[in-house]
């Protein structure tokens, strides 16, 4: 699947939610679910919405009512921005890292969730002039934030699109008022974030990207060349932010589309390869999980190997995005001890895949569906069945859970 996200009126991170949910909207229960799980103060809702020219959603996020009974929430969503909703914000970019490692997101969620911030980290740091593991957050740090970020990442997640792309973003004009004064439009480190990107000036002030839209665009749209061959359009959602613009939709269009080939696609990857034999088994493991979350990381595997003198040591081998090489390269070398390594670029193929959500028995399970030369095969992501009991029924769910995404293609 590729998807193609059109940024009629701009992009925040609400938006991005509806306009996805408008496409695939049987992925809403899955993301209030993961919302929920990060931050559980949270109420999120989907939300009808025409503006005389065009008909989608708005996804609203809130403060649940307390219990002296004031509602927090606020039903016009996130004003298009990202600006002046404290909720508990000004939070350093390490806690956010470790609450989202920590509050039971399945493992490619939280990679995602982890990789959209640790983009905006990045940006943060060189706003201010700080390393990206002192940024703390102000606005971006607010729950209503973190609960966009994790609904886009666990869209991500279960779409498991080969491509994404996007058009021309606007870059608005004016001031926007934050925890750090008024900042020139687009704020500082959206500016960074949209560097390299397609950016357009139609006229029209205000912030028109958010610093999350910002960096979920940054995160997901790495190639901004448009696929090759034929593909066909098979669906279309419209995401609407809260604030009126003139004379145009003040919204964010996908469109999702199929190629025509189902065969292996090339693709190039960065392989890293080094050994340890100084750490501790603990410590290997957390720097591993922090290697695995980084955005630019596909996969770590790590084995043991004798070295010199006998010695038992952990062989470790990542592959990344080419294009994050350098900076995978040093995660490397702040997570773990080792103080030389070995890369290259290599040629690769990867076959056409989705991930699909099905219902099988009252529950909810991911399954990755594989576009083989021989026909399509189906595999139950392994969190999913991980909470039931019992090896013969973990595996009667899975069977069960894979032919229902089967008979749906």
């Amino acid at each position: 699947m590729q998807i193609h996200l059109d940024p009629v009126g701009g992009v925040a991170g609400d938006m991005f939610i509806a306009a996805l949910l408008g496409a695939f909207p049987e992925l809403q229960d899955g993301v209030v679910r993961a919302i929920r799980r990060a931050a559980p103060q949270v109420d999120c809702r989907l939300i009808r919405h025409n503006d005389g020219v065009l008909d989608g959603q708005r996804f609203a996020v809130g403060l649940k009512v307390h219990a002296c009974g004031h509602d927090h929430s606020h039903d016009d969503g996130h004003h298009h921005h990202d600006h002046g909703h404290d909720h508990g914000g000004h939070r350093p970019w390490r806690d956010i890292r470790a609450h989202l490692q920590s509050c039971a997101l399945a493992p490619d969620v939280a990679r995602h969730a982890i990789g959209i911030f640790e983009g905006l980290a990045e940006a943060e740091g060189r706003v201010h002039g700080i390393p990206a593991v002192e940024v703390e957050f102000h606005e971006v740090g607010a729950w209503d934030s973190i609960a966009d970020v994790v609904g886009a990442a666990y869209i991500i997640a279960t779409l498991g699109a080969e491509r994404w792309t996007c058009g021309p973003l606007p870059l608005g004009s004016g001031r926007v008022q934050t925890a750090h004064g008024f900042l020139p439009i687009p704020a500082p480190a959206t500016a960074i974030l949209m560097e390299g990107l397609a950016t357009i000036d139609d006229g029209v002030s205000g912030e028109r990207v958010t610093p999350t839209g910002a960096a979920i665009i940054r995160y997901l749209c790495r190639d901004p060349a448009p696929p090759a061959g034929p593909r066909t359009l098979t669906g279309s959602g419209v995401g609407f932010g809260t604030r009126v613009l003139p004379g145009m939709s003040n919204c964010l269009r996908v469109l999702t589309f199929e190629a025509a080939e189902t065969g292996p696609a090339a693709r190039e990857l960065a392989v890293i390869e080094f050994e340890i034999d100084d750490q501790s088994a603990e410590d290997i493991a957390t720097g591993l999980d922090r290697l695995r979350a980084h955005r630019c990381v596909i996969d770590a595997v790590q084995s043991p190997v004798i070295g010199k003198k006998g010695r038992v040591m952990t062989a470790v081998r990542l592959l990344a995005e080419p294009q994050g090489l350098d900076a995978v390269v040093a995660a490397v070398f702040d997570e773990t001890a080792t103080i030389g390594l070995r890369h290259r670029i290599m040629a690769g193929a990867v076959l056409p895949r989705r991930m699909a959500e099905v219902e099988v028995e009252g529950h909810r399970f991911r399954v990755k569906i594989v576009q083989r030369p021989g026909g399509a095969t189906a595999k139950t992501e392994s969190d999913d069945i991980a909470a039931h009991e019992g090896h013969a029924r973990r595996a009667q769910l899975r069977r069960l859970a894979e032919a229902k995404a089967l008979s749906d293609e």
